[in-house]
């Protein structure tokens, strides 16, 4: 046995000598590249992620201010609003609210889906301020004269998901009358109705409040596991 070892240790080693200097550092230098593009893909990636934020966070920030200190820019008719926040500061809760629920859709999906989980979702985040911001968003279109058409949607979402509700606890407690089907029909009719009320949105806020949406959910994807940065926890108590 201890011939044989030797005999490895030997071929080994005089394999190794074969090999060139040149084409081991060019190895290395390839696997060093290859790291260093890794590295600079995902600092690139966070940077880009926390650009969006702080857009989204001045954007929120300025909306805040006072009526006084904004000119007369293009929101300016939207703003003029004595009871209402700016119009802006509803659409991204809006949004998400509607994402929330059908997340919500597709967990009906599992094999075993978890009622009262889902009960829990329609309450928090987001979906928990729905019924203000929804009428919010109504009363504007409302006055810029979508006569009574945006609140026909907002008593149409609220009663789809007051129906899903229902349907979720008898869910969890084993009622057979209680089916997935109907449950998803219920999801489709809120969600329908929320995409109704938001097309009366104009479409430069509409896409201001996705842009903020958007950066919202990218930060809770990539905060998964880890602290959130300060501007993504300001973020996230705004929302």
């Amino acid at each position: 046995m201890a011939i044989l070892n030797t005999n490895a240790d030997v071929s080994m080693g005089r394999l190794s000598s074969l090999i060139s200097p040149a084409i081991l550092t060019l190895n290395q230098r390839k696997r060093h590249t290859l790291e260093v593009g890794c590295a600079l893909f995902m600092q690139e990636r966070r940077q880009s992620r926390r650009g969006l934020v702080s857009a989204a966070l001045a954007l929120l920030n300025c909306l805040s201010l006072p009526k006084d200190a904004m000119g007369g820019g293009i929101f300016d008719k939207y703003l003029k609003r004595k009871k209402l926040d700016p119009l802006e500061s509803y659409v991204p809760a809006v949004i998400l609210t509607e994402l929330q629920i059908k997340d919500l859709g597709k967990s009906l999906d599992f094999d075993q889906p978890r009622f009262d989980d889902c009960r829990i979702l329609l309450r928090s985040g987001p979906a928990a301020s729905l019924r203000i911001n929804i009428r919010a968003v109504a009363q504007y279109a409302t006055d810029d004269g979508d006569n009574k058409s945006a609140f026909d949607n907002v008593d149409e979402c609220l009663r789809a998901l007051e129906e899903l509700d229902s349907l979720l606890l008898h869910a969890s407690r084993n009622d057979p009358g209680a089916s997935i089907q109907s449950m998803k029909g219920k999801i489709d009719t809120a969600v329908d109705a929320l995409d109704s009320l938001l097309k009366t949105v104009p479409s430069d806020v509409l896409e201001k409040g996705k842009a903020i949406a958007d950066a919202y959910r990218d930060s809770e994807d990539d905060a998964a596991g880890e602290a959130l940065d300060p501007e993504l926890k300001q973020l996230e108590s705004i929302l």
